[in-house]
């Protein structure tokens, strides 16, 4: 789960990391009202949506007068970035800055560890920096039974600063941000830019956190932050429908049971020339009101040219999910092309009665049911073009 940049700093604030001052507002209104009561010479006017890439995209404005403020305000509220549109913008008072630094801790699958990240290169090209001079980003694996104590803590804070004074400030800086990590059962918590100003001073003046899904039960305070993205909000209901759903951008719909299935079935989507157009696993049910539930969903995504249902009958009879599929397509009303690849146990039971309805076009193996849903959905399109 995702929060914004203004949420992640409440919570930074909350740990001692040092933050500008800011202020949330809705409306260019509320924005020129936040900067006369700062009473400051510049602001920064900062797009408040869930994705990164925004300084790139004109999402953040630096202004120094009430007409800009206003002006700027009220042009990113009509923003769309990365398909999101902004709602809510951050006024944040500019400080003079010196240099800029990169900070943060996300988990490292492979080391089975928490890392620590920092460079003395932060700000909006960071992720170029990674690709172009990896060296330039320091990464330590953290020790979860010893953690950052004062003398780690000090280890790495000189890495990036000569003067003690500053790498005390930054050693405590480090041990805040991990301690937010860790309590919060965050899967990133990060700083970018973390910034010395003119007067010495170590800011934060940007905030991100993503956190586990599976441990906001443990956090009510951050799960009543969720704001779903429409795609989100669909995962959550075929969840609370008994199956797996992620939309993607093809157009080659996938029914599969099981998720190693599902993957595979894309994969070979993409190595015949085609796109699937979302990730489905319905699971081992031949449950009608499933298959009925999960079609529905595939089928509201108007970019599916045709659907491709993988099923292999394990525990699972072919026959009795041939009959699930009979009794959901009776109730389902579409001209999509519906290409079933059924084998397993009972899986030749289970394809002549599918064959016995010309709703569906039943193969036995995956590469003939892969090239046959590519085919369907190419002459879809051709004929809605036609239309």
């Amino acid at each position: 789960m995702k929060i914004h940049e203004y949420q992640a700093k409440e919570i930074f604030t909350g740990y001692g990391i040092p933050v500008e001052r800011h202020t949330l507002c809705h409306s260019a209104e509320e924005a020129l009202q936040a900067y006369r009561r700062m009473n400051v010479d510049r602001v920064a006017i900062k797009a408040q949506v869930l994705t990164g890439g925004r300084g790139k995209a004109g999402g953040v404005k630096l202004v120094n007068n009430e007409k800009d403020v206003y002006q700027k305000s009220q042009e990113i509220l009509h923003m769309n970035i990365k398909g999101l549109p902004v709602k809510k913008v951050l006024v944040s008072e500019v400080v003079d800055i010196a240099a800029e630094y990169y900070i943060s801790f996300t988990i490292d699958r492979n080391m089975r560890a928490v890392t620590l990240m920092m460079s003395a290169s932060g700000g909006m090209d960071i992720e170029e920096i990674a690709r172009q001079t990896p060296e330039k980003i320091l990464r330590y694996s953290i020790d979860p039974f010893i953690g950052i104590p004062d003398y780690l803590a000090r280890r790495f804070a000189f890495r990036l600063f000569d003067k003690a004074d500053l790498a005390d400030r930054m050693a405590k800086i480090i041990q805040e941000l991990y301690q937010v990590f860790i309590e919060k059962d965050a899967s990133l918590a990060e700083v970018n830019p973390l910034v010395l100003t003119t007067k010495g001073t170590l800011i934060a003046i940007d905030a991100k956190m993503t956190f586990d899904d599976n441990a906001l039960f443990r956090h009510p305070d951050i799960r009543s932050l969720f704001e779903p993205t429409e795609e989100e909000k669909l995962e959550a209901l075929a969840k609370e429908r008994g199956f797996s759903y992620v939309r993607m951008n093809g157009d080659i719909g996938c029914m599969v049971n099981g998720a190693g299935l599902a993957m595979a079935t894309m994969d070979m989507i993409k190595l015949y020339g085609g796109s699937p157009a979302n990730f489905l696993d319905i699971g081992g049910s031949s449950n009608p009101m499933k298959v009925i539930e999960a079609m529905k969903m595939l089928l509201d995504d108007k970019k599916v040219k045709a659907v491709l249902i993988n099923i292999f009958g394990g525990i699972t009879r072919g026959d009795d999910i041939a009959e699930g599929l009979l009794q959901a397509f009776d109730q389902i009303e579409s001209n999509i092309p519906v290409i079933v690849r059924l084998t397993g146990t009972n899986g030749d039971i289970g394809r002549e009665l599918l064959q016995t309805n010309n709703r569906f076009l039943v193969t036995e193996t995956m590469k003939e049911a892969t090239i046959s849903a590519i085919k369907s959905a190419k002459e879809t399109s051709a004929k809605e073009a036609n239309v």
